[in-house]
């Protein structure tokens, strides 16, 4: 590739946003290499202790060549590419209730070799650009009617992941949809509709599935699930804050989920207070800078697709440390770009590609203050 081409790839992309999620990537791969050892210890059939370490370190490479591959690509190509990835992943999902792999009663995953596939990663960021992009044709008076098509996309989404079950994956997409429908100028009578609609349906789904009746009676008292976030609490506790030191932690050895769902309270617990709220810190950045660009974007698609996926990244990081901190039951959702996963930093990395390319400066795309402001960092 030429020294030319080099800079076009990179040029007019947002550097801060760029910047956060490479540090959010260089944390996760620090606390894989503290708790990978005891993972692996777990897993009978590993006898490498840095397992995990190399596994996140592949797929944060293949990822960071996801996300170069698609911040190059036009508002138009977003809108393509993000097409294709939700009709992959919702036909994925449909394989995944005939083929999946059934992990802790759940099936969501399918296995292609030592990778373990989770469409539902990739459905996320899809539907957000999708429905964004609906919203967006219907306001510019196009026939089609794109709230009741996103509606439908919507339905389907709810049903295949329901039918893994998936309810934590359900309520963010949600909650996404949701916002998504409220800043494309719902009204606050039909939000409120929306609104009642779903608690309706949050209630229906405690009564009628045994799986989320037990997580939410464990959260409220004493359980197996509870347990683990209680060990967790007691992990920040020791933490302080400064921290035991690297490698110093032992809720890594007590939690099967140490290097996944409760990567923060590894964080806490070997590197502090302090290290915790820097990592808080990153991901309020993000959002916050990602909703700044998406206010000054000039076309509606665009704005509404940026904000959506920035409250993404900012409600999937509040779940997880929600659950860490024992004020949200558990969900099995990872914190993005730091929990180890493979779905989970490929399906990520793609979301922040498509951010990137959506904010990316190009001629048009701000407001005219906007281009000669803050937007010049």
């Amino acid at each position: 590739m030429s020294t030319r081409r080099k800079a076009g790839l990179w040029s007019g992309l947002d550097r801060p946003i760029l910047v956060i999620v490479i540090f959010l990537m260089a944390i996760g791969i620090v606390l894989a290499f503290a708790a990978s050892p005891a993972a692996a210890e777990r897993a009978s059939w590993i006898d490498d202790p840095f397992y995990y370490l190399y596994r996140q370190l592949f797929f944060a490479g293949v990822g960071l060549a996801i996300l170069a591959f698609v911040s190059a690509l036009s508002v138009t190509g977003v809108r393509r590419f993000a097409g294709l990835a939700l009709v992959g992943a919702l036909i994925a999902l449909v394989l995944v209730l005939i083929i999946g792999a059934d992990v802790k009663g759940a099936t969501r995953w399918i296995r292609v070799g030592t990778f373990s596939l989770q469409p539902s990663e990739f459905l996320k960021p899809a539907f957000v650009v999708i429905a964004a992009w609906l919203f967006a044709e219907e306001d510019r008076g196009a026939p089609a009617p794109g709230r009741l098509i996103a509606f439908g996309f919507y339905g389907l989404s709810v049903l295949l992941l329901m039918l893994q079950p998936d309810f934590g994956q359900t309520v963010l997409i949600s909650l996404v949809f949701g916002a998504l429908l409220w800043a494309g100028g719902l009204s606050w009578l039909h939000t409120t509709i929306l609104g009642v609609l779903a608690v309706i349906g949050g209630g229906g789904a405690y009564l009628a599935l045994p799986h989320v009746r037990d997580r939410i009676l464990d959260f409220i008292g004493p359980g197996g699930e509870r347990t683990q976030t209680e060990t967790a609490l007691d992990a920040m506790s020791r933490g302080g804050v400064w921290g035991a030191g690297p490698g110093e932690g032992q809720v890594k050895h007590l939690l099967p989920e140490a290097h996944t769902d409760f990567v923060f309270s590894v964080a806490a617990e070997e590197y502090g207070l302090i290290a915790s709220l820097a990592i808080i810190g990153l991901y309020a950045l993000l959002f916050a800078r990602a909703w700044m660009l998406s206010l000054r974007l000039t076309d509606p698609f665009a704005q509404l697709a940026t904000s959506g996926l920035a409250l993404l990244f900012a409600l999937q990081a509040l779940v997880n440390i929600g659950v860490n901190l024992d004020i949200a039951p558990p969900t099995g959702m990872t914190l993005p770009f730091i929990s180890y996963g493979g779905s989970s930093m490929l399906a990520l990395c793609f979301s922040a590609g498509l951010l990137l390319a959506l904010t990316r400066r190009r001629p048009g795309a701000y407001a005219h203050r906007a281009r000669q402001g803050a937007l010049s960092a």
